[in-house]
C-alpha cells in the first residue's frame, strides 16, 4: 500500500533520533562555515578572497583525492561506528580551531591545517552518512528519508548563518567554533541511542571487491547511473555556483549591499526547503522527474538571468532552489535504490566526487565570464547546464523504453 505522508520516516525510532541529532549538528556546521570565512577574510587577511579560496580548496579537495578509499570504507566497515569516529574527530577539530582562536594565537596556516583536517575526515564521513540513511529506514522509506535529510540541511542553512552572524558580532568567531564543537554531542548521542537490532544493515562487500576501480566498472555497466553522473557533473560544475551568481547580480546589476545579498541567499534556501518537503511526499523518484527538474532548473536560471528587478530575481531564485533540490534528492534516492547494496558506498562516493570535483573547474570559468561579459551571461551558463542535463535525461528515458519494449 502506498504511503505518501510527509514525515512517514519519523515514525521509525532510529530515524527520529538520528534526525534530531543531525539537525543540531547541521546548524553548527553552517555556523562554522560562516565564521571560518569571516575569520580568514576580515581578521587574518585584509579581505583576501584568494585565502578564502585556498581554505575552501583544502576543505573540499580531499573528497576527490581520497575517493579510492572513502566509498570502499562506507561499504566495508560498520557504518554506525565509522560515523561515530568521524563525527568525534570533526568535533575535536572544531574544538581545536575554537581554542586557538579565542586565545588569540590563531594564524592563517593553522586555519589551513584545520581546513585540510576537516576535509580529510569529511571525505570519509559523507558517503557513510548518505548510505547510513538506508540502514536507518530500509528501502521502503529511503526516498522520504533522503528528502527529509535535505530539508534538515537546508533549514540549517537558513538558521546557522544568521545565528553565526549574531554570535560573531557579540562574542567573536572563536566562540562560534566552540559552539559547533558542542553541537557534535547531539549527533554522537543520537548514534549511541540507536537500536542496533532495528538497523537495516546492508550486505558488506568482500575484501576482494576491488575498491574504487570496481565502483567505476559498476557505474560504467549501468547506462542509468552513467547518465545521472553526467547530469550531476553538468549541473554541479556549471549550475551550482550560486555564490558567484547571486553576489555578482546583487552588486553589479541591482546595486545592493550585504543585506540584499543575504536576503537573496535566503530566497534560494527557501526554495530548497520547499523542494525537499515536496520530495518527502513522493514514495519513489522517477526518471521523468529528473528530466522535469533539470529542465525547470535551466528555465528558471534563464529567467533569473534576465530579471529586470531584484524582486523578480529573488522569485526566480526561489524556484531555482526548488528545482535544484528536487533534482538533487531525486537523483540521490534513485541512485541508492537502484544500486546493489554492496556497492552503494562506492557509488555514493563517486556521486559526491562528481558534484564536488566539478566546482573547481566550473567556478573559475563562471567567475571569468561574469567579470568580462557580465553576470547575466554567467547565469546563461547555469541555464545551459540544466537544459543539457534535461536532454541527457530524455535520452535515458527513451533508451529505457526501447529496452523494455524490445522482445527478450
Amino acid at each position: 500500500m502506498s504511503d505518501t505522508r510527509l514525515f512517514r520516516s519519523l515514525r521509525l525510532y532510529n530515524y527520529r533520533v538520528w534526525a534530531i541529532g543531525a539537525l543540531v549538528s547541521n546548524i553548527g556546521t553552517w555556523m562554522q562555515r560562516v565564521a571560518q570565512d569571516w575569520l580568514v577574510l576580515t581578521i587574518l587577511t585584509d579581505h583576501n578572497a584568494s585565502a578564502v579560496g585556498i581554505t575552501m580548496a583544502l576543505q573540499f579537495g580531499p573528497q576527490l583525492l581520497l575517493l579510492p578509499f572513502t566509498g570502499y570504507a562506507a561499504d566495508r566497515f560498520d557504518r554506525r561506528r565509522l560515523i561515530m569516529l568521524t563525527q568525534a574527530l570533526l568535533g575535536l577539530l572544531a574544538l581545536g580551531l575554537g581554542l586557538v582562536t579565542v586565545t588569540g594565537v590563531v594564524t592563517l596556516w593553522q586555519v589551513y591545517a584545520f581546513a585540510l583536517g576537516l576535509g580529510c575526515v569529511t571525505a570519509f564521513d559523507g558517503p557513510a552518512r548518505q548510505v547510513f540513511v538506508n540502514d536507518l529506514v530500509g528501502e521502503r522509506y529511503l526516498a522520504n528519508a533522503v528528502a527529509l535529510n535535505s530539508t534538515s540541511f537546508n533549514s540549517a542553512r537558513m538558521i546557522g548563518p544568521a545565528v553565526a552572524g549574531v554570535l560573531i558580532a557579540a562574542i567573536g568567531t572563536g566562540w562560534v567554533f566552540l559552539v559547533n564543537a558542542a553541537s557534535f554531542a547531539a549527533v554522537l548521542g543520537s548514534l549511541f541511542l540507536l537500536r542496533t537490532d532495528q538497523l537495516y544493515t546492508s550486505l558488506k562487500s568482500g575484501r576482494r571487491a576491488g575498491g574504487l576501480l570496481e565502483g567505476f566498472r559498476y557505474v560504467w555497466r549501468r547506462p542509468d547511473l552513467k547518465a545521472m553522473m553526467v547530469m550531476l557533473f553538468l549541473i554541479g560544475t556549471f549550475g551550482f555556483n550560486f555564490p558567484i551568481y547571486i553576489s555578482t547580480m546583487s552588486v553589479t546589476i541591482f546595486h545592493g549591499g550585504a543585506d540584499q545579498y543575504g536576503l537573496l541567499t535566503s530566497a534560494l534556501a527557501i526554495g530548497s526547503v520547499g523542494g525537499a518537503l515536496l520530495a518527502a511526499r513522493r514514495e519513489r523518484p522517477t526518471l521523468p522527474l529528473l528530466a522535469m527538474s533539470t529542465l525547470a532548473f535551466g528555465v528558471f536560471c534563464m529567467l533569473a538571468g534576465v530579471a529586470p528587478h531584484v524582486i523578480v530575481f529573488a522569485a526566480m531564485l526561489t524556484m531555482t532552489g526548488f528545482s535544484a533540490l528536487t533534482f538533487n534528492t531525486a537523483s540521490n534516492a534513485l541512485m541508492q535504490l537502484t544500486t546493489d547494496p554492496a556497492m552503494r558506498g562506492r557509488v555514493m562516493a563517486l556521486r559526491m566526487a562528481v558534484i564536488m570535483g566539478g566546482t573547481p573547474l566550473g567556478a573559475p570559468i563562471v567567475g571569468w565570464l561574469a567579470d568580462h561579459a557580465g553576470p547575466r551571461w554567467a547565469m546563461m551558463v547555469a541555464a545551459a547546464s540544466g537544459l543539457i542535463a534535461a536532454a541527457v535525461a530524455a535520452r535515458l528515458i527513451l533508451h529505457e523504453r526501447r529496452r523494455q519494449a524490445s522482445p527478450g
